[in-house]
């Protein structure tokens, strides 16, 4: 059996004592649960799903506590402290996790919170995390698809808009026409594969777009046309900024619906905006 440090395990319970419980780790030996995290009515040969780290003394040991990211993944942590050694996050856990100085961008400063990625450090197997995103992307080969929905989180500004992480294995970018809300590095969403360009980069964007989904976005703009008294003051001419305020949907988006609508003799455009037809 092979256990994974720093993710989670299932794992069969040998022993019970005042203390915890020992679980069978396999060529580790026994790892201990302290009872705080036992659940309760736990018996001899049940199996639990635990996570697996290391406790202030280097021993391993099992929780029943949800971290804020396992190792291979990117999530964006607070530094509680910084000493000598490095920067130390709130990762949800009793031991803080580290980062060395030689995996920050710049020193960190405590209570400020940074996008990190969680590794085992081969010499000393510990957790450990870096700041340094860029050398754990872009590994894997691509599978993806225009239009495939997508796992997102927003990692830097760029000149173009923002960098973002996708399904904790590839990067892409979001083009500032396509974010109609405040972002965020750290921040999750859904997201969309807009398109695979010819070396390899990913375009992204937050709403799927084409004729066969637009019926969701023509629904909602009938509704909030009938809470508003029938009538918006958008038109083609409105910023997406202030099109997204009142929608949440991007301008292309609002234009598609609209004439949708106009179509259907269910709304009158003119300059002030949008209105529906009297029945």
């Amino acid at each position: 059996m092979e256990i994974k440090i720093g993710q989670y395990n299932t794992l069969r319970v040998v022993k019970i004592l005042d203390f915890g419980v020992y679980l069978d780790g396999g060529e580790m030996g026994e790892i201990l649960m302290p009872t705080k995290w036992v659940p309760a009515n736990t018996k001899v040969d049940d199996e639990l799903e635990v996570f697996i780290y290391f406790d202030s003394e280097d021993r391993p040991i099992a929780t029943t506590l949800n971290p804020k990211a396992m190792v291979g993944e990117f999530a964006l942590m607070k530094v509680k402290a910084v000493n000598r050694i490095g920067a130390f996050l709130d990762w949800g856990l009793d031991k803080d996790l580290l980062v060395p100085f030689k995996e920050q961008n710049a020193k960190m400063e405590e209570d400020r919170s940074y996008l990190v990625y969680l590794y085992v450090d081969p010499r000393s197997k510990r957790i450990a995390a870096s700041a340094k995103l860029e050398k754990y992307l872009d590994i894997e080969p691509l599978s993806y698809e225009a239009g495939q929905e997508v796992d997102l989180i927003i990692w830097t500004r760029s000149d173009l808009g923002y960098k973002a992480i996708i399904n904790q294995k590839h990067s892409g970018l979001l083009y500032a026409n396509e974010i109609f809300h405040d972002v965020f590095p750290g921040q999750q969403m859904k997201g969309y594969i807009s398109e695979i360009r010819p070396d390899g980069k990913i375009d992204l964007k937050l709403q799927k777009s084409g004729y066969g989904h637009i019926d969701q976005f023509t629904s909602k703009l009938l509704d909030v046309l009938k809470n508003n008294d029938g009538f918006l003051p958008l038109t083609d001419k409105s910023a997406p900024e202030e099109i997204y305020k009142v929608l949440q949907m991007s301008k292309k988006n609002f234009k598609k619906s609209a004439g949708n609508l106009y179509r259907q003799k269910i709304i009158s455009i003119n300059d002030n905006g949008i209105s529906l037809r009297e029945e």
